[in-house]
């Protein structure tokens, strides 16, 4: 058995923005956001704390502080605040994408394949909410939705060496080998000093020349952050 240490340069730990928001309904505190849009996080926690405090009804300012106590690493309250928002019936596909990327973050896979099947409906046109959904899936083993998701992620947005890196990743896994060098090699003949492609070829390269060939379950793929 081989074992291939896959390269996938992914932007799980950033979040997407919290600024806007589709639920019309009700408006956040314009000073506490203003803080927030500054990256003073405390303070934005401290202000939307108040927010809360004044109406815990308000669906976005649960997010909006979700969201900060993200940035700086309180993923419990982050955890919390998000299912706060989502229980007072914010449907924002942002939210729900954070959602899964914190899902993601700690290892709890279902929960964030679930969560990112609702972020690619609320935002079908966001590659974000395609790719990062590729991942989940990808990390589940079910490669073949993932390869779909990374494709519609770029058919978005073509310009995105992460999630054709990722694609090339998930070909090799399905045992695609010229699929996932034909990739790679692209990916590096438009951007030289991309790593992580460069990385995967010349894995890829041992392992063809050590004669590994089939499926996934035999070559035993694994990949490293």
């Amino acid at each position: 058995m081989v074992l291939i240490a896959l390269v996938l340069q992914s932007p799980i730990s950033a979040r997407a923005s919290a600024k806007s928001s589709s639920y019309d309904e009700q408006v956040c505190d314009p000073l506490a956001d203003y803080f927030l849009g500054m990256e003073d996080y405390p303070e934005a926690i401290r202000r939307h704390r108040v927010v809360i405090n004044d109406d815990p009804t308000n669906a976005l300012a649960h997010y909006h502080l979700g969201f900060a106590y993200g940035v700086v690493g309180q993923h419990r309250q982050e955890l919390l605040e998000y299912q706060k928002a989502i229980g007072l019936g914010l449907d924002d596909w942002q939210l729900f994408l954070n959602l899964g990327l914190l899902y993601l973050e700690s290892g709890q896979t279902r929960d964030a394949t679930q969560v990112l099947r609702l972020a690619a409906l609320l935002g079908p046109e966001r590659p974000e909410t395609h790719f990062n959904l590729a991942l989940a899936y990808e990390r589940r083993g079910a490669l073949a939705q993932a390869e779909q998701e990374a494709l519609l992620s770029l058919q978005i947005d073509p310009s995105q060496p992460d999630a054709r890196n990722t694609l090339g990743a998930i070909y090799a896994e399905e045992g695609k080998y010229v699929r996932a060098s034909q990739e790679w090699k692209e990916l590096v003949g438009e951007i030289p000093d991309y790593a992580p492609a460069r990385t995967n070829l010349a894995i890829l390269q041992h392992v063809e020349s050590s004669g590994s060939k089939g499926a996934p379950e035999s070559s035993g793929f694994i990949r490293i952050r």
